[in-house]
């Protein structure tokens, strides 16, 4: 028995999930579906989802909204951020402007995980595209912060790390000033130390081992959020769950139980941002859990508040 409850969302089932936001101002948890390049928006009050595609776009890794402004949203589409225009209902999307590319020395990357620091700028992080050409090149990915108002684009990207996998989960502690990171093929969370311009003042160091070196790799961590005690809550793609670590101590405390085997990443929402959504993956699943595969998920119950999401500030 659980002390909580797990319903899904109305949408469609998605082949990959990803990158839940939730707009205070609209009610409504953003989202995308990586492999298709769809947008979505579960109106919270209507408890209906819209969802909109972009012609000429076949891959968003995330979707973030602009502050200040109601219908635009910045997305990151395989080596570039772009500017979206999408009134949430439409069934179609525009794009206004690129923001940024990762460049031609970088072309076998794709931008995977983004979110928005307390200072309103953007980390987005990279991994090897899906078609790139030599595999062997895994681990040349890059976490970027983007500093917009320069560069010839009207933004620039920031080098902040290198030698990553899979560039996946973010979040900050505003007051501690730290920020935490998952590279998922590294199997552990890092922290770092942050000044008040959004640079690293620090390495990465292990916060906690998501496995041993020598086990076997059946899981990986993917995306993350934290409460407002600090807490951090880490979907486990391949692992039907969610993770809940205390970073003073670097424990696990809680284990919360998904009913899809690839969970892929996680937010708190609703009127009072004591809710858990959760989005997940349905990929070429077959077997016992492949029902619901690709769904979104409302828990209700846990107990736990969390932050308000960050909008980027352009």
């Amino acid at each position: 028995m659980t002390d909580y409850q797990v319903d899904i969302l109305p949408g469609p089932l998605l082949a990959l999930g990803e990158a839940p936001h939730w707009d205070i101002a609209r009610q409504s948890l953003y989202y995308v579906c990586q492999m298709s390049g769809s947008l979505l928006r579960y109106d919270f009050k209507e408890n209906r989802t819209y969802s909109a595609n972009i012609p000429g776009i076949t891959h968003v890794s995330f979707i973030i909204p602009v502050k200040g402004k109601s219908e635009e949203i910045v997305l990151g589409s395989r080596t570039r951020l772009i500017l979206v225009k999408w009134d949430g209902l439409s069934a179609a999307a525009t794009v206004l402007r690129t923001l940024a590319t990762l460049g031609e020395a970088e072309e076998q990357q794709q931008f995977n995980d983004g979110k928005v620091n307390p200072q309103g700028q953007l980390y987005a992080g990279t991994m090897l595209s899906y078609a790139a050409v030599n595999p062997s090149a895994m681990g040349t990915g890059k976490l970027y912060r983007f500093d917009a108002g320069s560069g010839a684009d009207g933004g620039a990207l920031v080098e902040l790390a290198n030698g990553v996998h899979i560039s996946n989960g973010l979040t900050w502690n505003e007051t501690k000033n730290r920020f935490y990171y998952i590279d998922s093929f590294a199997f552990d969370i890092k922290e770092y130390d942050t000044d008040d311009r959004g640079n690293l003042t620090s390495g990465g160091r292990v916060l906690i081992k998501i496995k041993s070196d020598d086990a076997a790799t059946e899981f990986i961590a993917d995306g993350m959020t934290s409460d407002v005690d600090g807490n951090l809550y880490v979907a486990l793609f391949a692992g039907s769950k969610v993770l809940k670590i205390n970073p003073l101590t670097a424990t696990v405390e809680r284990e919360i139980l998904l009913p899809v085997e690839q969970v892929t990443s996680v937010a708190f929402g609703g009127p009072n941002l004591d809710l858990m959504f959760v989005t997940s993956a349905g990929n070429e699943l077959t077997g016992p859990q492949s029902a619901n595969a690709g769904a979104v998920f409302k828990i209700t119950g846990l107990g736990i508040k969390g932050k308000p999401m960050n909008e980027i500030d352009l």
